[in-house]
């Protein structure tokens, strides 16, 4: 999932720079609207979903600090970050006092962006997962999630969510599943594991095929198309690499002699 982000910046340019070139998805975002003023900002914001505003502090007819004060009144769920050149104190600590956190000065640091935005993306996928019902009453081989750190959480739901859904599972979907953007989610996971993401999913598919081997009433070709695999060959590579034997051969050694 990418988080909604708007750009409200009444230097066209500057703004054009930021939703052009800046790569937003990569941290887990995307440019939904680009505005000129406070006042369009905060009118497209009371009709559509937004998840975090890079707003400039002095522009026409409504400034930033006075967005910040609107959104703060009505409490909505909108992250705000200030990108000014305006360095005085008293704007910060205006800004402060209705909620925003993260100040940004002109001319755009390109790792002062990422920075930030890589600690608000870790952020919003906190707030998203702890407002989850779903995910915080996860029950998995029975046993409660709920004494579990987040990122343990995480883990065990994605662990359990591939057990499941071995034969069509992918990064993507998977990504869905914990509301995390699918590269942050590849990078998270070998983080925590040590393993690569598709390297754990293929040990999965492979246990379960070497389960299905043990019994003679499967054939080959329908055990690869059980554990996702259209092409049988691809299956049958896949399962040598890993175990050093042929499906065939592993189904010689270990099947049902009965």
């Amino acid at each position: 999932m990418l988080y909604k982000l708007m750009v409200v910046d009444d230097e066209s340019e500057t703004a054009r720079a930021l939703c052009n070139y800046f790569p937003w998805a990569t941290l887990g975002f995307k440019v939904v609207s680009r505005l000129q003023n406070g006042k369009q900002a905060f009118e497209y914001i009371l009709n559509k979903p937004v998840d975090v505003i890079l707003c400039d502090i002095k522009m026409p007819i409504m400034t930033g600090i006075d967005l910040a004060r609107e959104i703060f009144k009505r409490k909505l769920k909108i992250k705000m970050v200030f990108l000014s050149a305006y360095k005085e104190f008293e704007y910060a600590q205006e800004a402060m006092s209705y909620g925003v956190r993260n100040y940004i000065l002109k001319p755009t640091n390109y790792d002062e962006l990422v920075r930030v935005f890589t600690n608000l993306k870790k952020e919003l996928d906190n707030e998203d997962f702890d407002s989850d019902e779903d995910i915080q009453n996860t029950v998995i081989n029975g046993i409660s999630t709920k004494d579990l750190s987040y990122n343990e959480k995480i883990i065990a739901i994605i662990k359990e969510y591939i057990n499941l859904h071995y034969s069509d599972a992918t990064l993507e979907k998977v990504a869905l599943q914990v509301h995390m953007n699918p590269n942050y989610l590849s990078q998270f996971f070998k983080k925590k594991t040590g393993q690569n993401f598709s390297d754990y999913l293929i040990s999965v598919k492979m246990q379960k095929a070497a389960e299905f081997l043990k019994d003679i009433q499967y054939k080959i070709y329908e055990i690869s198309s059980m554990v996702g695999y259209s092409n049988t060959q691809n299956f049958a590579r896949t399962f040598r690499n890993y175990f050093g034997v042929s499906p065939r051969e592993y189904r010689n050694l270990n099947g049902d002699k009965t």
